[in-house]
């Protein structure tokens, strides 16, 4: 053809087809693709497509905790090259966000450098570094032992697991949000110890209440603390799958200087930054809305984690201001739950029952198959090892036979028609090395063949019954529970927040929070709660008052705004108010409503509150050790700092008891070998902070104080003792109780060794807990729930009662 010829035009195809058909079929098609493949969760493992495509490629790559981490961009490439064809940025965001502590209640990467805050973003892919972590392991075991099922990716080149095996419950414990095409989902986190629980609850009983789930999964709990304000939303949310909560900043009123008085926020609502926090003070300040406020500094830092330090202008109520930033600032911040995730392939709204039973099965069908797979394994292997020893047995027979054949084949026939064997057998055989010939090598393949009939035998029985098979998913929950499990974070208030309409609250002025009479009450377990007499003429008493935690140990008038002081048992004097107390009235007591003392005052690590202390309290403060120390100290003289040293601890010791004794009351002592004694207050002079205190009783070199606390001289009072066996498993002896009169117990002077206040039996080994009352006692077993003491009184040096249950705490059952 020359150049000046022309071209012959190729040929056009042209179609006709309906818009609005070819509109909704493009639409579906990209909303199908939106749904299942990229925004919902799998209610089997709680991953999207993405973060499942991570993991799984993290494993593949072998980037275990035990190993060095590698460059993020290397583990995107990976992931995009062979498993998810999208871009890099989406695969990295994903990575990101299972890295992040404040994102995910259990992360599932462990990353190294800069992955982002709650203001800022990462640090780009070439400059991070990433490996699994350790809860990341728990979720991609077994995958190689068919436990799911694979499905080809997305060239066919390679398989991909359609769902992970999923050791612990991931889409309750770090919750999931994600927009798709006419649906979303959002869903809080929870702490891993206590989805288990439940999970086990419906394993053992299919037919269980969400009543009796909530018992172990009463809330959400979130990766940043705080208090969730409100319980009535997370039932809802529990039952239909939609509700929503409002959660509260952890804040204290503090000394920040000798002058000026500031609100310490430790923590902060979920996904919540500093930053924006201090924005929309800003904002409100110059707004004129937020009044009282002199300046905020953020002494956050990666060492000691959140500090938010809010400075309270001169004159003005710290508890009304605070009041304020929850209302106009993300410091009270609202949650809601839309509990949406696929299910056998299709959405589904689910509640706490459904989204545990979908878990629960998912378990229970990666076990059997992993069951059903190692029994086939051990099988062959067992075959193999039977021919084995079949070969060895008459091994010189075995190399004639080998020696007179022309060939391979030949060999494998022979031996077949001689010895009886299968061709795997035959094979087997022939491939044996001489160094497996001796007589050391025989012992070991008996050995090994009858540890693989016990487990052959062990898995048939885990496939033949369904009981046994579920209780091997529940041992591995707790194994997974104990090595991943962590204390709750974010503290459950049954208060609701009162919504307050703008008319309202410009009428009634920013700094008009009532400072209220209240009662400050510490439970024998460590529960603090706040009490609101809603009239004068309300009783105190708990008497008719029964609950979870109904032991009291210390009792304290304050007011809402007041401040009240934790003895802690360190010898710490840490100030608090009782503002953000769960508030109960006293005409409906029941201490179970409150927090426990560590959640909502800052302790150090291993630190307990032993009892608590009005700040302007006349009367001096005593305090006894663990090692017989005891002191008194004016509470009105110390330095108004929180959290100063009131004594001088030795090494080892620490703080059992703290009480308001005047002169004319008596101190008294019980140790763990039974002596008690007690003396007059007068005895012990009111020292100074730093002073290490006097000796108050004798202790023996193996014992221990349990208890220390005072009595109004002349007072009558009640000894409780509860004696115990430390040699026996625990719950299974639950020991002896006994309540003795205050009167048969002979006072002594301060420094001597006391009198003997129980009398142990064979085989028990010393004094559990022990209380002196005025008051009813009251016990409480380690969950908190009541046990009942002995009715009749015992003789001073008597044994006791025999006890029905164990007990943990003693308390008394009035509040005044």
């Amino acid at each position: 053809m020359s150049p000046s010829s022309p071209t012959t035009p190729s040929p056009e195809r042209i179609s006709d087809i309906d818009v609005a058909t070819e509109m909704q079929d493009s639409f579906l098609e990209y909303a199908y693709s939106v749904i299942y493949s990229r925004a919902l969760p799998d209610a089997r493992d709680g991953l999207k497509p993405v973060q499942r495509r991570i993991l799984f490629q993290m494993a593949e790559m072998g980037l275990r905790p035990d190993r060095g981490h590698v460059k993020s961009a290397r583990v995107v490439g990976e992931v995009m090259g062979k498993l998810h064809p999208h871009g890099d940025a989406s695969i990295y965001d994903a990575l990101v966000r299972l890295a992040q502590d404040f994102s995910l209640r259990v992360p599932l990467i462990d990353g190294h450098g800069n992955f982002g805050s709650l203001d800022d973003g990462p640090a780009a892919a070439r400059y991070t570094e990433a490996r699994l972590a350790p809860s990341a392991l728990a979720l991609t075991e077994n995958l190689d032992e068919d436990v799911v099922d694979f499905e080809p990716n997305y060239d066919n080149q390679l398989t991909q697991p359609q769902v992970l095996s999923a050791a612990f419950p991931n889409l309750l414990v770090n919750g999931a949000s994600g927009i798709a095409v006419g649906m979303a989902t959002n869903m809080a986190p929870h702490n891993l110890v206590e989805v288990v629980a439940a999970a086990k609850v419906l394993l053992n009983n299919p037919e269980a209440t969400l009543d009796e789930l909530m018992a172990y999964v009463p809330g959400p709990d979130l990766p940043g603390g705080g208090t969730i304000m409100g319980l009535d939303g997370i039932r809802e949310a529990y039952e239909t799958g939609k509700g929503a909560f409002r959660v509260r900043a952890k804040s204290t009123v503090e000394n920040v200087s000798p002058r000026k008085t500031g609100i310490v926020v430790t923590e902060l609502p979920y996904l919540v930054g500093p930053e924006k926090v201090i924005d929309k003070i800003k904002e409100g300040v110059n707004s004129k809305k937020i009044t009282g406020v002199s300046n905020v500094v953020d002494l956050t830092d990666r060492h000691h984690g959140l500090k938010l330090v809010i400075e309270i202008k001169t004159g003005f109520n710290p508890e009304a201001v605070l009041e304020q930033l929850y209302r106009f600032t993300p410091l009270e911040d609202a949650f809601n739950i839309n509990n949406v995730a696929l299910v056998d392939g299709s959405p589904q709204t689910l509640g706490l029952r459904q989204m545990l039973e979908v878990y629960v099965n998912h378990r229970l069908d990666v076990v059997a198959r992993r069951s059903s797979f190692r029994l086939a394994k051990r099988r062959d292997r067992l075959h193999l090892v039977d021919g084995l020893l079949i070969a060895i047995t008459d091994i010189d027979e075995v190399i004639q036979v080998i020696r007179a054949s022309d060939d391979s084949d030949q060999a494998r026939t022979r031996l077949i028609e001689v010895y009886e064997l299968t061709v795997p057998q035959a094979d087997y055989i022939l491939e044996l090395r001489l160094r497996r010939l001796t007589k050391f090598s025989r012992i070991e393949l008996e050995s090994e063949a009858d540890s693989l009939r016990a487990e052959i035998a062990e898995l048939e029985a885990i496939l033949a019954d369904e009981r046994k098979l579920r209780a091997v998913v529940g041992s591995e929950l707790d194994a997974v529970s104990k090595a991943l499990g962590t204390p709750r974070r974010t503290v459950l208030s049954t208060s609701t927040v009162e919504t307050v309409s703008a008319k309202r609250a410009a009428n009634a002025g920013p700094m008009q929070v009532e400072d209220t009479a209240c009662h400050v009450v510490l439970s024998s377990d460590g529960v603090l709660a706040r009490i609101d007499p809603a009239s004068d003429s309300d009783s105190l008493s708990m008497s008719q008052h029964r609950s979870l935690h109904d032991g009291v140990r210390t009792v304290v008038p304050s007011s809402r705004r007041g401040l009240v002081g934790a003895v802690t048992s360190l010898g710490r004097l840490v100030h608090f108010s009782p503002v953000n107390l769960p508030g109960v009235p006293a005409s409906a007591v029941a201490l179970s409503a409150g927090v426990p003392a560590r959640d909502y005052i800052e302790l150090e690590a291993g630190e307990t509150v032993v009892g608590i202390v009005s700040l302007n309290a006349a009367t001096p403060l005593a305090l006894g050790t663990k090692q017989g120390v005891v002191k008194r100290i004016d509470v009105t003289s110390l330095s108004p700092k929180s959290g100063i040293s009131i004594i001088g601890l030795k090494e080892d010791d620490l703080i059992v008891g703290a009480t308001l004794a005047g002169d004319d009351s008596e101190l008294v002592f019980i140790t763990s070998d039974t002596q008690l004694l007690r003396f007059g207050a007068d005895q012990v002079r009111p020292q100074g902070a730093s002073a290490s205190g006097m000796a108050g009783i004798r202790v023996n070199e193996s014992a221990s104080v349990i208890y220390f606390g005072a009595i109004a001289s002349g007072a009558e009072a009640t000894v409780t003792t509860v004696s115990t066996s430390f040699a026996t498993l625990i719950g299974t002896d639950a020991g002896r109780a006994k309540i003795s009169p205050w009167s048969e117990f002979p006072a002594k002077g301060r420094g001597t060794g006391g009198v003997r206040s129980h009398a142990l039996l064979k085989g028990e080994d010393a004094l559990l807990v022990a209380l002196v009352s005025t008051s009813t006692p009251r016990a409480n077993g380690l969950d908190g729930s009541p046990r009942d003491l002995p009715s009749a009184w015992g003789k001073r040096d008597g044994s006791g009662e025999k006890l029905a249950a164990d007990v943990s705490f003693l308390g008394t059952d009035a509040l005044t």
